[in-house]
């Protein structure tokens, strides 16, 4: 794989871990009060004044006959009077769930996964170029036109489903103080590092969609999920979007929904592609809705030669052919458990971008050359946007491949991983060695010239 250097700032070494969030009823709006996704047969005017005696609606999901709502901590227990209901015909938690953080020119981890070979200045043409990328996050930051075209944001769809107790569903505002979506959104187009040099993403020419669905403390509820992948959908289905369409989601909770699971399938339906994040829990288990079999998830793998070389080790030359004794598989990235569905493995371990730590909600207009601004990040959260990047070229090439398909693709065309371990390098001067089994590894590292050659 050739190598693009130049010479670049110091990054500030960042790492951060993903809540577990197990559900224990969470209060809501007030004292005795829990979040709730519950179906109906129907979803009309009748239904909703009737619902209202059990609490506050926040969203109506007719697409798939669910209603999320604020109800009373009692009715959410077996026997209650909302679960025996003849309206309702079923109650279930709404999870909350959080990012999936752990911790031009061209880094380590677009090097190896061979993104050079696919992009106008390689050996193919694709750079998702009429594709759109849904990322459902925490939105981006209000200077996001410091690291992105302005021409690659469809600013104008970008909507805020983040907080439907604080805000109105569908709110333009989409403005990200935490900072994860727009460093989740530099490794799908790429950014531009203060001003002076720009770094290549997995898929430059795609235009992304910013859906606002976790706060601005990088958490959220699965309806707030839900109500960004039925906006996205219903855009691909009202023929508002004009071409191929994926979802990112960098985020997850520890319990798989079922109204989430609904809008998930309702998404492919409609011809909407779907990608998310493993999870950050190791050995216990995969999060979701990455977890869902419909769903294409990513592993966390990380360079063996991270940290070798100095500080500037991330612009540095992956070897060509990448092989399975350069790759290592993160000990946070999530395992898959019976009844849980690992597609690939994807770059999760110190990954460059954007990233506003400090008061990302004032950010300066530019800081040239003032550290803060650019920070490594490690997690599942970055290995799932490469998978979407490239399920973008993939797209750009057969615009009517289906979510089945492009996951065929990446499983074939992945580099196998088999159970091992790897004693890899850190920034303190020290070293850690990673052990990891079959369960972790997926069907191997995603491989985007490759997957693009096999597309039909």
């Amino acid at each position: 794989m050739r190598s693009r250097l130049a010479r670049c700032s110091t990054v500030v070494v960042l790492s951060l871990l993903a809540l577990a969030v197990a559900w224990t009823p969470v209060q809501a709006q007030g004292s005795g009060q829990v979040r709730a996704l519950v179906q109906v047969a129907d979803t009309g005017d009748q239904t909703l004044a009737h619902l209202s005696r059990y609490g506050s609606v926040d969203f109506v999901f007719p697409e798939i006959g669910f209603v999320a709502m604020n109800i009373k901590a009692k009715d959410a227990r077996p026997g209650s009077a909302l679960r025996s209901d003849p309206l309702v015909l079923s109650v279930s938690r709404d999870h909350q769930v959080s990012v999936h953080t752990h911790t031009g020119l061209l880094a380590w981890d677009q090097d190896i996964i061979d993104v050079e070979r696919v992009h106008p200045a390689g050996d193919v043409q694709y750079d998702g170029t009429g594709v759109y990328v849904a990322v459902l996050d925490t939105g981006l930051v209000p200077n996001w036109q410091d690291y992105f075209p302005a021409a690659r944001v469809a600013s104008d769809l970008g909507r805020a489903f983040h907080s439907p107790v604080l805000g109105t569903p569908g709110s333009p505002s989409f403005t990200d103080t935490n900072s994860h979506g727009t460093h989740v959104t530099s490794t799908i187009l790429g950014y531009s590092l203060y001003g002076l040099a720009r770094f290549e993403g997995t898929a430059p020419g795609a235009t992304v969609i910013p859906v606002k669905v976790l706060s601005n403390k990088g958490w959220g509820w699965d309806s707030s999920v839900i109500a960004g992948i039925l906006y996205v959908a219903n855009l691909k289905k009202d023929g508002v979007l004009d071409g191929p369409v994926v979802i990112n989601m960098s985020l997850g909770g520890s319990e798989g929904s079922p109204a989430e699971l609904a809008a998930i399938r309702y998404a492919i339906r409609q011809g909407v592609l779907i990608v998310a994040s493993a999870g950050n829990e190791g050995e216990a288990g995969m999060g979701y809705p990455g977890a869902f079999a419909e769903v294409i998830s990513a592993g966390a793998a990380g360079w063996v030669r991270e940290w070798v070389g100095g500080r500037t080790w991330w612009q540095q030359d992956v070897p060509d052919p990448t092989t399975a004794a350069d790759v290592y598989v993160t000990d946070f990235s999530s395992r898959e458990l019976p009844g849980q569905e690992l597609d690939v493995l994807a770059p999760g371990s110190w990954v460059v971008g954007p990233y506003l730590a400090y008061g990302a909600a004032h950010p300066p207009y530019w800081a040239n050359g003032v550290p803060g601004q650019y920070y490594f990040l490690g997690g599942t959260s970055m290995a799932a946007p490469h998978v979407t990047g490239t399920v973008a070229l993939l797209l750009q090439k057969n615009p009517s491949l289906t979510q089945a398909q492009a996951e065929a693709v990446l499983r074939s065309t992945a580099l196998y991983i088999p159970p091992g371990s790897a004693t890899v390098a850190t920034p303190y001067g020290t070293t850690e060695t990673f052990t990891w089994s079959s369960d972790a590894t997926g069907y191997g590292l995603i491989d985007a010239d490759a997957a693009v050659a096999a597309t039909p």
